[in-house]
């Protein structure tokens, strides 16, 4: 007796939202709109009245579900632009909610001095400010101690010696201990974790947050950090530090941050904090190359060397770090690169 072939995810999906409903699975139309670096994938679902959906097909053996949908329902209540959850089964991993588009904000940059960058960048601090004020981080796990080391070690884990095969060098413990401690020194915040261009969609000309699932209560500044050293523009120095100025001003207006803190305490430690977001990404980006096969990701390591590189100029006793950088990591990183297919 022959055995009946397997149902697919995809054809699951179809079900699922069919039911939801209430029509036949062949009267709906699924196209794939988007991946992530999870196992997470987005599904554009054409309703025959002509309305659209966004269907999200997250394994539940490889994705937890939960925190996402518990966020963006909190996070919609208190009025922050997320996609509404129209359905969920959180058993299979499927969720149904508001399309958004195609188009993330880094379609709406135009080079890191042109006027149109500059100002989607203040909407984006803008919305960020709200993100802080409105959504409480009771209810997420902390950015702790045990979570920013685990996050630095990515570095000589994955980028050192699993691609590169170089030794870490000998003021590693050093920089890693002092990073850590410099986040931790900061006020508690909701932290999106990933407040990138790529996870600000923009439709109808709004930014709405995306990708939250992984949000925790952390360092007022990293989502700053995130946006301002990310993966798309490198600004000069003193339009960071005036950001970071500014950020720093309207934090101490709505009482996230004491009216004690300096501005050059607070730029020390945004260097700091973006500091330990390079040497994560640079670890975080080889290990989806190495374990995950995932493409696409070692040809943006020198952007973040360079936001390190950036970042440490202005961090004290950090001379022979850079140094090190320059000397050692930097030709290793060129030579691997071009030796990559």
């Amino acid at each position: 007796m022959p055995q009946a072939t397997p149902v697919t995810r995809t054809e699951r999906l179809r079900l699922w939202a069919a039911a939801r409903h209430g029509l036949a699975p062949e009267a709906l139309a699924l196209s794939l709109a988007a991946g992530d670096a999870s196992f997470r994938r987005y599904f554009r679902l054409h309703l025959p009245d002509g309305t659209t959906r966004m269907l999200m097909d997250a394994p539940p053996a490889q994705e937890d579900s939960h925190p996402f949908v518990a966020i963006a329902r909190y996070w919609g209540a208190v009025g922050l632009p997320v996609p509404r959850l129209h359905g969920e089964d959180l058993g299979a991993g499927f969720l149904e909610l508001d399309d958004l588009g195609d188009t993330p904000l880094q379609a709406y940059l135009r080079g890191d001095d042109h006027p149109e960058t500059l100002a989607w960048h203040e909407r984006a601090m803008a919305l960020l400010h709200e993100l802080q004020n409105r959504a409480l981080p009771t209810d997420l796990p902390p950015y702790d101690a045990a979570l920013l080391g685990r996050e630095l070690d990515l570095f000589p884990d994955w980028c050192l010696d699993a691609w590169l095969e170089i030794e870490t060098p000998p003021g590693w413990a050093a920089l890693r201990e002092t990073l850590i401690a410099s986040a931790l020194a900061q006020p508690v915040v909701t932290v999106h974790r990933d407040f990138d261009a790529m996870n600000l969609m923009v439709h109808e000309r709004c930014l709405y947050l995306i990708d939250f699932q992984d949000a925790v209560a952390g360092p007022i500044n990293y989502d700053l950090i995130s946006l301002l050293r990310g993966r798309y523009c490198r600004f000069p120095p003193t339009r960071f530090a005036a950001w970071v100025e500014a950020f720093r001003q309207r934090a101490v207006a709505d009482g996230r941050l004491p009216g004690t803190t300096t501005a050059d305490a607070f730029l020390a430690q945004a260097q700091a904090m973006a500091a330990q977001r390079a040497l994560k990404v640079l670890g975080i980006f080889c290990r989806l190359t190495l374990r995950d096969g995932r493409e696409g990701y070692l040809e943006r390591l020198p952007h973040f060397l360079d936001h390190l590189d950036d970042s440490l100029a202005h961090l004290p006793d950090r001379d022979a770090f850079r140094t090190w950088l320059t000397r050692e990591f930097r030709p290793a990183l060129s030579r691997r690169l071009e030796a990559t297919p």
